[in-house]
């Protein structure tokens, strides 16, 4: 397998399990031979803030920030977030997005509308060679925890990179508390199941 530079931006909202799916593809990235570097934002996460978290992995990587129009893959946790990011992809990247949307306050208050899902699709395709959308935080609360959106959106991620499936169930059995592996087993291979 090379080393191919690879860069990841995961955009979603406080919450929706951003950290521990970076902390995964950190971990997947250096079980599997590459120099990794990380660079997250906490925007009052813990109170449905936005989340963004920037992973990158090649034979040597020096920046942890991935400049604008340059990430290979967006993940996206929540539409709106998607959109908000859609211009760090580069031209041809891929988005693996959830079909999943949190009002914002000026949504809330009346004051702006929430993007329809093909409008935000039409912006996503100025730039990106694909875009997948899955109801990610559905199939996660059909396992019994919305929370498991993350790693379902890392097993579709899963399925368009090199590394066996077996590499990415080692990572979460380490990472994840010992009472919910099994559900997050579970929920990475819903993801990968769900783009086969």
């Amino acid at each position: 397998m090379s080393l191919e530079k690879r860069d990841f931006l995961l955009a979603g909202v406080g919450g929706q399990g951003t950290i521990l799916a970076s902390d995964i593809l950190v971990e997947v990235g250096l079980s599997s031979g590459y120099d990794v570097k990380k660079s997250e934002v906490h925007g009052m996460a813990q109170r449905g803030g936005s989340v963004e978290s920037q992973v990158r992995w090649g034979e040597k990587v020096y920046s942890p920030t991935i400049e604008r129009g340059e990430a290979d893959f967006l993940l996206g946790f929540e539409m709106l977030e998607v959109a908000r990011w859609a211009g760090f992809l580069k031209p041809g990247g891929e988005v693996i997005a959830n079909r999943y949307r949190i009002a914002p306050p000026s949504v809330n208050t009346g004051q702006a509308t929430y993007p329809e899902e093909s409008q935000i699709t039409d912006l996503l395709k100025s730039r990106a060679g694909k875009i997948t959308w899955i109801d990610a935080t559905s199939e996660a609360s059909a396992l019994g925890n919305s929370a498991l959106a993350g790693v379902i959106l890392l097993g579709c991620l899963a399925a368009e990179l090199p590394m066996d499936a077996g590499v990415w169930i080692e990572v979460i059995e380490r990472l994840v508390p010992p009472r919910f592996v099994d559900l997050n087993r579970q929920a990475f291979t819903v993801g990968l199941e769900l783009v086969r």
